[in-house]
C-alpha cells in the first residue's frame, strides 16, 4: 500500500457518499410526484456500493511494474465506488382523492413509494459516514505533517 492510498480510499468513500446523499435528496424532492415521463408515480431510488479491491501484493519485479502501470490507469487501490443506483420495486401508496387528475376509476391516486422517515434515517447514516471519512482524512493529514516535521 503506497503512502497516498489511505487518502484515495477515504476520497472514494466521500464521493460515493455524496452520490448517496444526492439520491436521498432526489427521493425527498419527488415525494409528491404522481406522474413521471413513464406515466407512473416516482419510484424511490437507492445506491448500491461496491468494494474496490487492492491489487495483489506479490513481491516479484514484474508484479510491481504491472501494479505501478495499473495504478496510473486506475489510481485507487482500495475503497468503494457506486455500483448502481437501483429503483425500489415496493408497491406505491394509495391515497383516496377522486378530484385528483391522476385518480383511477375508484378515486385512488397512486403515490410514490418514498417514506420520509426512512429517507431521513438514510440521510443521517450517510452524514455519519461522510463525517467518519473526513475524520480519517484529517488523521492522515496530521500523520503526514508529523512525518515531515521529523526531517527538520
Amino acid at each position: 500500500m503506497s503512502f497516498l492510498d489511505s487518502m484515495n480510499i477515504s476520497a472514494s468513500a466521500l464521493t460515493a457518499t455524496r452520490v448517496r446523499m444526492d439520491t436521498i435528496a432526489e427521493n425527498l424532492s419527488n415525494i409528491n410526484v404522481t406522474r413521471t415521463a413513464g406515466g407512473e408515480p416516482y419510484r424511490r431510488k437507492y445506491v448500491v456500493y461496491q468494494e474496490i479491491t487492492a491489487p495483489n501484493t506479490n513481491r516479484r519485479f514484474a508484479t510491481h511494474f504491472m501494479r505501478a502501470r495499473d495504478r496510473i490507469r486506475h489510481p485507487s487501490a482500495g475503497g468503494v465506488r457506486v455500483y448502481e443506483i437501483g429503483e425500489d420495486q415496493s408497491p406505491f401508496k394509495l391515497d383516496y382523492d377522486p378530484a385528483h387528475p391522476d385518480a383511477d376509476i375508484d378515486g385512488y391516486v397512486r403515490k410514490p413509494n418514498v417514506e420520509v422517515v426512512q429517507e431521513m434515517v438514510d440521510m443521517m447514516s450517510a452524514y455519519r459516514t461522510y463525517e467518519a471519512n473526513i475524520t480519517a482524512l484529517n488523521a492522515f493529514k496530521d500523520m503526514a505533517v508529523k512525518t515531515l516535521e521529523i526531517g527538520k
